[in-house]
């Protein structure tokens, strides 16, 4: 849907369950056509596309300015399909993606290797999350797992209402979804459970360290560079 004298995407209303109908419709859509959206979630807005087509993966790094180097997360609608995406995780991972999802936490595991996707130069790993926020949930659990990134240029800030992601992402996108301000306004918390020695942080988000401390114990993480295994840095 475009506003005929701009050629300017339309914003579609995602507020409220009983009226948001409409608007899922136009994202779906979107989706199964291959079309890239920009959803509500709990840390910030993004910016996403079926993750199982390689074409529509493209276009959201595309829409982005960001190359194949850096491929997107996958959202996923419940904790229950992390076995039908990904391979060997590790019982701490596990613990983490029960006790936090949803919510602002994305741990990236070993994929499947049978899956016939392309999000990019993963290197046979996935980032999976389970947003906490239902308009999201709500799209996820009609398209499945979808490719998501931050909706906005790569090196602007992080797009924290549906305006900030047109300004950034303009006629990139097919369909906007308005779910208000994101809760959070931050991006989540990043952790990589595919190393043997133990999970790493790899970036700081929506989760503390010292709640996911708290969850698996310390011995669950790999030691820091330079630090030796028992000792603090």
């Amino acid at each position: 849907m475009w506003a005929s004298d701009t050629l300017v995407p339309v914003i579609y209303p995602c507020f409220d369950p009983a009226t948001w109908g409409p608007s899922l419709d136009a994202a779906v859509d979107a989706v199964q056509r291959g079309a890239v959206v920009v959803l509500p979630t709990d840390t910030v807005y993004g910016v996403g596309a079926d993750a199982f087509n390689a074409t529509a993966v493209a276009a959201v790094l595309a829409a982005k300015g960001r190359g194949r180097q850096m491929p997107p997360p996958v959202l996923i609608p419940d904790v229950r399909t992390v076995d039908g995406l990904a391979r060997d995780v590790p019982g701490a991972a596990r613990a983490l993606m029960e006790q936090l999802w949803p919510g602002a936490l994305t741990v990236i595991v070993h994929a499947q290797p049978s899956l016939a996707w392309d999000l990019g130069d993963t290197h046979g790993t996935v980032a999976l999350r389970m947003p906490d926020h239902e308009a999201a949930l709500a799209l996820l659990r009609r398209t499945g797992p979808l490719a998501v990134t931050s909706a906005n240029r790569t090196g602007e800030p992080a797009a924290i209402s549906a305006d900030d992601a047109r300004a950034q992402l303009g006629d990139a996108v097919a369909v906007y979804l308005d779910g208000g301000d994101s809760p959070l306004g931050t991006a989540s918390t990043i952790v990589d459970a595919t190393d043997a020695a133990g999970l790493r942080v790899v970036r700081d988000g929506g989760v503390s360290r010292e709640r996911l401390v708290e969850i698996v114990g310390a011995a669950a993480f790999a030691p820091e560079p330079g630090v030796a295994p028992g000792t603090s840095g």
